[in-house]
């Protein structure tokens, strides 16, 4: 399969770049698997498609304030992998002035770069612990065309964000409010989001990508609830990558923590996720590419055409796709 067999037009004006008022509030477009039947519905619709039997699993991950200037604005850093209270993996910008041994101040503390990293990461090395929360704003998706502001603190994190470490958020999860999840029967995973969600895919054929790779925990509890649900939702491709990752190695899941880089595109069997949530991803992504996965391209490619002809607003802030 090639990278071009997951391309679609999408208007500019179709981007959301800003949350609605209410979270709530979304389109949602249904997708029948089995049928082909695609239906236009509304994200408060959701609780209809599931049953008391029935598991929602989402990311509980929780969005960190990433993207870090220098004092004089000339360096711009956004933390990929805090190692340590001191050490820190950092995309930088511009590259070409932050060679090894090169300094970048941020507050009081003074950072050195020790080693570039093979995927043109910097690591960094701080003479004293340094508050990303101090300096640091939310490292908002290119796409949206703009900096953060105080509406994304609140926005661009779910109501159920609890464990720090994702650069980006779970985007299906915004959707929830708690009034909703209270009668729904639902459990967490984390799994902390990282920038190689939003990097598009660059080689000609698909299986020539290097996936990225994205730190998880599931707790036993949770692990037993899916092993005896009926069926189970993702909400997610995060929630998806994680249970499918852990299903290739296992029938029944338990606890566990670590990192993934599956790469789920056409062809893949789920062994774990019945049903998944979704918002609508860029062209020619992965993310895309894990839909058509599991819905089927045609299907998928059919989908995001209506969603384009509707007019549902795209992306992180944008409306949601439930897959049955």
């Amino acid at each position: 399969m090639l990278t071009t067999d997951f391309d679609y037009h999408l208007p500019d004006e179709l981007i959301a770049s800003r949350p609605l008022e209410d979270r709530s509030s979304s389109r949602m477009l249904v997708v029948h698997r089995d049928t082909g039947l695609i239906e236009h519905k509304m994200f408060t619709d959701f609780p209809e498609y599931m049953s008391e039997e029935d598991l929602l699993i989402l990311n509980d991950t929780k969005v960190i304030p990433a993207r870090i200037f220098s004092n004089d604005e000339g360096i711009e850093l956004v933390v990929t992998d805090r190692i340590s209270d001191t050490l820190w993996d950092c995309m930088v910008r511009p590259g070409k002035k932050m060679k090894v041994g090169r300094t970048v101040e941020v507050g009081e503390a003074t950072g050195t770069v020790i080693e570039i990293r093979d995927n043109g990461n910097r690591l960094i090395q701080w003479d004293r612990p340094l508050d990303i929360h101090d300096h640091g704003s939310l490292a908002l998706p290119h796409y949206m065309g703009r900096d953060s502001d105080n509406t994304d603190i609140d926005r661009y994190q779910t109501t159920f964000a609890k464990e720090e470490g994702a650069i980006a958020a779970p985007t299906a999860g915004l959707h929830f409010t708690p009034d909703m999840l209270q009668n729904l029967n639902h459990d967490f995973l984390t799994l902390h989001v990282g920038v190689g969600t939003f990097r598009p895919v660059k080689a000609e054929k698909i299986t020539d990508h290097e996936m990225h790779s994205e730190r998880y925990v599931l707790a036993g509890t949770t692990a037993e609830k899916i092993n005896q649900a009926k069926s189970v939702t993702a909400v997610g491709t995060t929630c998806t990558r994680v249970l499918e990752s852990l299903g290739r190695e296992n029938s029944q899941l338990d606890e566990c923590s670590g990192a993934t880089d599956i790469f789920i595109y056409p062809g893949f069997e789920f062994k774990v996720v019945d049903r998944l949530l979704t918002n609508f991803h860029l062209p020619k992504s992965t993310l895309i590419m894990l839909v058509s996965a599991f819905a089927g391209k045609e299907l998928t490619m059919e989908a995001y055409r209506k969603a384009v002809e509707g007019k549902y607003r795209f992306y992180s802030y944008g409306d949601c796709m439930l897959l049955l």
